[in-house]
């Protein structure tokens, strides 16, 4: 018989692994199963903050702590992390934080860091405006952040980094796409006040609402029907951005999940279009997505960097690139990333983009347009790709989409967390001289 563990013990695990390199929206699905399903949302709730304040609350430790903890004893970190979250960022008693989560260290088979976590838990009670205040000074825990990531960001943008730094330690929004071939923002929004839910819509972005609170999608009027999608606004811009015309026929690379799919399909359905990906068992969320929103897609499984004939053998009238990046702009959504990224990976990164860049761009028909999208904050994968690429193709020209809503720059278009209804993507849309 399975043992169940408690929500601490659990969430414990799931942020253990994360240290360890595995995803944690991966990690949470395989292991919180292991909670009772009373205690699952509280599993991910602590899971997620102490991901999210991790640099923050593990300077905190590292302050408090005698000794660094071995990599076997990653989870124990882990749980003092949880606790000092709790305690920080949370409406749990106090007592009922310290008891749990020093308790949770029997689960996990280390009887002996019961009263080192309540020990440090405890002094921090104690201490808290004292540490604070040493601490107040170091960015990496004013922020929450990584120091190579406040660094870049700073860089990047120095009329907004603070902004965009605190924007990134917010809870998502919970922003819903409607399909407005099927309804109206207006009819949809109706439905929702019907099903007790209210939202506000996004300005520039007419297919998006914003829902005062997180569901889950089976209370949201329609979605299996295919009459809405979870989407964030500023993931909406791009196919608004594309516009693909009647007949079309339309790459979509880099394609899972398969969000910006659907919507090409609902700015015009009348497109042929390829989705391509390099992960075949992520390609199964672009059909899932496709069946539930009753569009067809040829889909193929590939690597954009290296053109294959099952899709590469025909110019395409639009391309959407999504390449992979490094996800940056998504961080309050992810907050996973900050302990997964290295700087060393933007460079690495960065090389694939252009590989895929050029891969693609022969593809395009004259006259045809590619939208180049990144979810990331980072001129080293935006503006300077761009800047580069436009060296190396001499038929390439960059379309001004300044109307749309973000941060207009030289080559594109940034949204910004923070101060706004959307998370962090940029886009450049060029287009292929006759």
């Amino acid at each position: 018989m399975r043992t169940e563990l408690t929500a601490r013990a659990c969430a414990a695990q799931v942020v253990s692994d994360v240290l360890n390199g595995k995803s944690l929206t991966e990690t949470l699905g395989q292991k919180i199963a292991l909670a009772k399903e009373s205690d699952r949302a509280l599993v991910s709730e602590l899971a997620y903050g102490a991901c999210r304040w991790w640099y923050q609350l593990d300077a905190v430790v590292q302050k408090l702590a005698k000794k660094s903890f071995k990599q076997r004893d990653r989870d124990i970190h882990a749980l003092l992390v949880i606790g000092l979250y709790q305690l920080e960022h949370t409406r749990i008693p106090a007592h009922a934080a310290l008891a749990e989560t020093a308790g949770a260290a029997r689960e996990l088979g280390k009887s002996w860091a019961v009263g080192v976590i309540n020990a440090i838990l405890r002094r921090f009670q104690r201490e808290r405006e004292t540490l604070q205040e040493e601490l107040s000074n170091q960015p990496d825990y004013r922020f929450a952040q990584p120091g190579w990531l406040l660094d870049m960001v700073r860089q990047d943008w120095p009329d907004h980094w603070t902004t965009i730094l605190e924007g990134l330690l917010r809870k998502p929004q919970f922003t819903v796409r409607v399909n407005l071939q099927r309804i109206s923002v207006q009819q949809y929004t109706g439905l929702l006040v019907q099903s007790g839910l209210t939202a506000k819509p996004v300005k520039g972005v007419p297919s998006a609402l914003v829902l005062d609170k997180p569901v889950g999608v089976d209370r949201l009027p329609g979605f299996s029907e295919g009459l809405v999608s979870v989407q964030d606004a500023g993931a909406q811009l791009a196919a608004q951005i594309l516009c693909p015309e009647k007949g079309d026929h339309v790459l979509d690379a880099c394609a899972a999940p398969g969000g910006k799919t659907g919507h090409l399909f609902e700015v015009e359905p009348d497109i042929r279009l390829t989705a391509m990906d390099v992960d075949s068992s992520r390609l199964q969320n672009v059909s899932e997505n496709m069946q539930r929103l009753r569009y067809q897609a040829t889909l193929v499984t590939g690597d954009a960097s290296k053109p294959d004939p099952s899709w590469a053998s025909c110019q395409y009238e639009r391309i959407l690139l999504d390449v992979p990046c490094s996800a940056t702009g998504v961080i309050c959504r992810h907050p996973d990333i900050k302990l997964l990224r290295r700087a060393g990976d933007i460079t690495k990164l960065a090389i694939r983009q252009q590989r895929i860049l050029k891969s693609l761009w022969p593809l395009l028909k004259p006259g045809g347009k590619m939208l180049y999208a990144t979810c990331s904050l980072l001129a080293r994968e935006n503006e300077l790709q761009i800047e580069w690429f436009l060296e190396q193709a001499a038929d390439a020209e960059v379309l001004d989409i300044s109307s749309y809503p973000g941060h207009a720059l030289n080559h594109g278009l940034q949204t910004l967390p923070g101060g706004s209804d959307m998370d962090g993507f940029y886009y450049s849309l060029m287009r292929k001289k006759e």
